[in-house]
């Protein structure tokens, strides 16, 4: 969700800039702006006075302006904090023999995962990150496939036999997995 607001949020603030410079270059080059388009004249400015001192001595401005700034402020700050938020799982909750909980740096989890799927055959490398909540986590993995690998293969040993493995060891209900394969590139070789 929060890529989602962010490419929003850009385009949004793009296009107001985009158009805001657009009429300002016109404006400066003097060229023809359109009669029903705002500050259209060359004397005009973009806040008189009185427009600035319309509004001073009315009672409900200076509350409606703090709120307003107030919520944007807010806001501001909930994108930023919403930016630093870590994807990633820190710790996994798993449940013990003894009915208590126990967790698990998901540090850990994510190395182990690695080093098991890096040591199957065909395939060169491997990026593991949990997501998700600590108690139901996500495995999102890249496996790099050598030139000789078949996917189906990799693809089958990671889920039957690494994900089996950490599933069965940790006492997760289920632990679903997200795979992204790619092949590592080479060179053609020569038949002589």
């Amino acid at each position: 969700m929060i890529r989602t607001v962010n490419r929003l949020l850009l385009a949004l603030i793009g296009l107001v800039l985009f158009c805001a410079g657009g009429v300002a270059m016109a404006q400066g080059q003097g060229w023809a702006v359109p009669s029903w388009w705002p500050y259209s004249s060359s004397h005009d400015v973009v806040l008189s006075r009185a427009n600035r001192l319309r509004w001073r001595n009315e009672d409900w401005w200076w509350p409606v302006v703090i709120a307003a700034l107030a919520v944007i402020l807010v806001l501001a700050l909930w994108w930023l904090l919403a930016q630093l938020r870590r994807a990633r799982l820190s710790e996994v909750v798993i449940n013990t023999p003894d009915g208590d909980d126990a967790t698990l740096h998901g540090k850990a989890l994510e190395k182990v995962l690695e080093s098991e799927a890096e040591a199957q055959d065909g395939v060169a490398g491997a990026r593991v990150r949990l997501t998700g909540d600590r108690t139901a986590p996500v495995v999102r993995v890249r496996l790099l496939l050598e030139p000789h690998a078949a996917p189906a293969d990799a693809l089958n040993h990671f889920s039957s036999e690494v994900l089996d493995n950490a599933h069965r060891s940790a006492g997760l209900v289920a632990l679903p997995a997200e795979a992204r394969l790619r092949v590592t590139k080479h060179h053609a070789q020569q038949v002589t």
